[in-house]
């Protein structure tokens, strides 16, 4: 109780401590040529009152303090204590407070970073920030808060979800949330820097910092949660379209939009609207996935069961920063006009102009995909879900020139350019277009459209390794961001041409035989652990001359009583062998599920060359 009410306390006073910050922003931004270092005091006070808050939440888990409601539904007294402390962040509460940690963070590091920029500027994207920041202050007080005392204080809690309790899903939020909350700097500067007409090549390469770092923790939460989908829920994919990864593969495509017109603001100081609008819609579509998911509208594993009144509040907020958003945008900015003239049809600019549209053309066919079936439900309570064929079909097509354009791209010069060893590109495409056809011949499959596919993953991944081997590399992070989406989509259509799977019920004993394969169920164990009961199969995989054994789990916890299923997965560079058993209700069978999954280690692989690129950029910029 003591930490609890040490970490509601901290909340009060943190919440009491944004008045003051902006009582001494309004006095200094009309008066004094120098920030004022009352505000830069004010501001690490509330963050540590916030880190005092957050470990006082934190404490509470660790030693069972069930007079906390939030430790009372999330936690037991069984549970590992790695899985105490981060189950502080993995429930709606304790999450939400990790985000109000990390935006008061992000703005005591942006006014430490920032002292040589204006002052002006400084003070206003700590007003727009402090205005995020009281939101969510009130929000967690008002609706989510994580002190709560319950009376009667219970002898044991409620347990923390099982599927929850994996290493890799534990470090996800707080890798996520980075990424998200990093687009609110990004936002709070954008308007600081359009009211007070600051938008030029310093701001621009200021604000890449945060846009890269905001892009890497995105793009490597987005990675975790993929990894912790495919191992621990049994789905045997990397990516299904389930609402709750696409609310965070939106602001992604946003932020690298984005990240691509700052280089342009920052070389040729144009397509400053582009930075404008992509900055304000990838902090909305950050906003937008937490009210998703914290409303409890989506329906998805993902999603926490919760008042819909908190989405409610987030969905009025969302609006109001919007409103002042627009407005700031249509009133201080000067609309560019005719910024296209300032370069050639083929140049670099244009490249990246170009695949800005596809990827809002993406953006927007990911939004329609996870909002429709809730507006639809909403008007006419008819519910329907929108799976992978949807998306498959909307954005396949328009994949091929995106991926061109990604090789032809890099090649082109600022303002205007020649497309030099033009013969070498098409001699390159063509054989990449016929490698592909010869390994697509033997398949089953849509010959035309999957081989120029291919082939224009093929060109990319040709282009890149060409400049990487033959070429003196200006931008080894571009390159080495561009090879690794190329070697993503190669991995992402081999494995799904190139998958095999086989579903059956067996009994312990029992043989499965089919013309690839041969599972033989030899065995099953029972074994007690701490918070768990864990039964282990043992199978026998025959295929053609090859022998491996698996061990797939069924766990039947004890707080909260629930049975997981846990794949086994036994991993190569060239393929991934994954089984899970699930028990057949009132049978003695168990129904097994046996895929091979080639490329599958690729996939993480590729995103970690496209997250290392991004950190090769924000390590190797040079200060000014």
């Amino acid at each position: 109780m003591l930490y609890s009410s040490i970490g509601y306390y901290a909340l009060i006073f943190g919440l009491m401590i944004s008045f003051p910050i902006f009582f001494f922003s309004i006095k200094n931004y009309k008066n004094d040529e120098v920030l004022d270092n009352k505000i830069i005091n004010f501001s690490f006070i509330q963050l540590i009152l916030v880190i005092l808050s957050f470990l006082g939440l934190i404490l509470s888990f660790l030693f069972s303090d069930f007079s906390n409601e939030t430790v009372f539904n999330n936690s037991h007294t069984t549970k590992p204590i790695f899985y105490k402390i981060t189950g502080t962040w993995g429930n709606h509460e304790g999450s939400l407070l990790l985000w109000l940690l990390v935006l008061t963070l992000f703005i005591f590091i942006f006014l430490i970073k920032t002292k040589s920029l204006l002052k002006k500027y400084r003070v206003l994207t700590v007003l727009f920030q402090q205005i995020i920041i009281i939101g969510f202050f009130v929000f967690l007080i008002t609706t989510s808060n994580p002190f709560n005392y319950v009376f009667p204080t219970p002898n044991e809690g409620l347990g923390l979800n099982p599927i929850l309790q994996d290493p890799a899903l534990a470090i996800h939020p707080p890798i996520l949330y980075l990424g998200y909350v990093g687009s609110s700097i990004i936002f709070s500067s954008v308007l600081a820097a359009t009211v007070t007409k600051y938008i030029s090549k310093i701001w621009a390469t200021h604000i890449k910092n945060w846009i890269l770092v905001s892009w890497i923790f995105l793009t490597l939460g987005i990675l975790l949660g993929s990894i912790w989908a495919y191992y621990e829920l049994g789905w045997g994919g990397f990516w299904f379209w389930d609402p709750v990864e696409n609310v965070s593969l939106m602001p992604w495509l946003a932020l690298t939009t984005l990240l691509h017109c700052i280089l342009v603001l920052e070389k040729r100081s144009t397509l400053s609207s582009w930075v404008i609008i992509l900055s304000i819609t990838t902090f909305s579509l950050s906003m937008c996935g937490t009210f998703l998911v914290r409303s409890g509208i989506l329906n998805s594993v993902h999603t926490f069961a919760n008042d819909p009144e908190r989405g409610v509040f987030i969905l009025t907020f969302l609006f109001i920063l919007i409103f002042i958003s627009l407005f700031i945008f249509f009133v201080f900015h000067k609309i560019e006009k005719n910024s296209s003239s300032l370069f050639a049809l083929i140049s670099k600019e244009t490249s990246i102009l170009i695949n800005n549209w596809f990827m809002m053309y993406f953006l927007s066919v990911v939004l329609i995909g996870t909002i429709y079936p809730i507006l639809l439900d909403v008007i006419s309570s008819q519910q329907i879900s929108v799976g992978p064929p949807f998306y498959h079909k909307l954005m396949i097509p328009f994949l091929i020139p995106f991926l061109i354009f990604m090789a032809i791209g890099p090649q082109l010069k600022w303002i205007k350019s020649k497309l030099e060893g033009k013969i070498n590109f098409l001699i390159l495409f063509l054989l990449s277009i016929l490698l592909s056809f010869f390994i697509l011949k033997s398949l089953s499959v849509k010959l035309l459209v999957n081989t120029i596919l291919i082939g224009s993953a093929f060109y990319l991944f040709f282009v890149t390794v060409k400049d990487f081997l033959f070429k003196k590399i200006k931008n080894v992070s571009q390159n080495l961001s561009h090879f690794g989406f190329s070697l993503l989509i190669l991995s992402i259509l081999f494995n799904n041409f190139f998958s095999s799977e086989v579903i059956t019920n067996l009994k312990v004993g029992e043989k499965f035989i089919s013309d690839k394969f041969q599972i033989t169920f030899s065995d099953l164990k029972k074994t007690d652990e701490k918070n768990y009961i864990s039964f282990t199969g043992f199978f026998l995989i025959k295929e053609k001359d090859n022998e491996i054994k698996l061990n797939p789990e069924l766990r039947v916890y004890n707080q909260p009583n629930i049975i997981t299923s846990e794949a086994d997965i036994k991993t190569s560079f060239l393929e991934d062998k994954f089984i899970t058993m699930n028990t057949v209700q009132n049978e003695e069978f168990f129904n097994i599920r046996y895929q091979v999954k080639p490329f599958m280690i690729w996939i993480w692989i590729s995103v970690l060359l496209i997250s290392m690129g991004g950190a090769l950029s924000f390590f190797n910029r040079k200060p000014k």
